[in-house]
């Protein structure tokens, strides 16, 4: 009696976390899963430039197979892909690990090396104090005012039209020469916009290569994947751009960059396998801004190879 009686709780409770731990996966789930991911050449880890469309510019790039590199400055919003330590940490370190392994090969045990590794261990500990004393004194007197400052993320006036975007060249960074954007382009991002969204609904991996890197295809193959695993169809209707206008453009190693903000409205709905809705509404229209990075060959077509969130 009494476990029949907490039998209903229990498969409530088992209910709930099903649908709560369905949340996350069915939120967001139009073309690429409303999160940051992508390549952007050299900037792939530096926050674009802000927009009026976006003027919070984007959140970090989440997932991409461009490596990161050590930053000079750290920008605002930059996360790196990696904890990069202290030097004088990994050598003193890498010297107690060779002292012991030293000791090891020569017979003389772990602990053996280098005279008894715990006299060379107090000898390092002298030396690490000293270093922390001298890195103190030159932030305390020698170190004020010596700050690195990233570039300025300041809107740019860019000629906005509802439904379209805005003309503009933009603004490169330093060592990169800029790349001019037409009226053409700007008619072959919106037309990218609504045809990604159409191949992902259909679930159709073939556009997806014409219009996309292969970067990008693996996260929506992935994504799709595991949309199949769970038993849902996510489908992204009637996508109109409402405003848009150009971050920046830019050129680097034989291609050309451009990343674009814009704001899109759609219906997005999810269905089970049975066609029942699992999340959305496929008749309430959502709006949407985001960053679209695409790249080109000169003269060729453009291809997209990163979508990032707006702040």
């Amino acid at each position: 009696m009494r476990l029949s009686r907490f039998r209903p709780a229990a498969l409530a409770a088992l209910v709930l976390a099903l649908v709560l731990a369905l949340v996350p996966a069915l939120a967001e789930a139009r073309a690429g899963g409303g999160t940051s991911s992508g390549s952007r050449g050299s900037r792939t880890y530096s926050a674009p430039q802000a927009t009026p469309t976006a003027p919070y510019s984007a959140a970090p790039v989440q997932r991409s197979l461009t490596q990161p590199e050590a930053p000079r400055y750290a920008a605002p919003g930059y996360t790196p892909g990696y904890r990069s330590g202290s030097p004088f940490m990994s050598g003193l370190l890498g010297g107690l690990i060779g002292a012991g392994i030293g000791g090891l090969l020569f017979g003389h045990g772990l602990f053996g090396g280098i005279h008894g590794i715990f006299g060379f261990l107090g000898f390092l500990i002298q030396v690490y104090l000293l270093y922390l004393v001298g890195r103190w004194l030159f932030r305390r007197f020698l170190g004020q005012g010596f700050a690195f400052a990233a570039p300025g993320a300041a809107s740019r006036g860019a000629g906005m039209a509802s439904g379209g975007m805005g003309g503009g060249t933009g603004g490169g960074r330093a060592a990169a020469p800029p790349v001019a954007i037409t009226p053409q382009d700007y008619q072959q991002f919106e037309r990218a916009l609504i045809d990604i969204q159409g191949a992902w609904s259909a679930h159709d991996l073939t556009a997806l290569q014409r219009l996309t890197t292969p970067e990008m295809v693996s996260y929506f193959a992935e994504q799709l994947a595991e949309q199949e695993s769970r038993g849902v169809r996510n489908l992204v209707r009637d996508v109109r751009l409402e405003r848009g206008d150009l971050s920046e453009a830019w050129a680097e190693g034989g291609r050309e960059y451009a990343t674009v903000a814009m704001q899109f409205s759609m219906t997005d709905v999810t269905l089970d396998r049975a066609g029942r809705v699992a999340d959305g509404s496929a008749t309430e229209r959502v709006m949407v801004t985001e960053l679209w990075t695409f790249l080109r060959a000169p003269g060729g077509r453009w291809l997209l190879s990163a979508i990032q969130q707006a702040r």
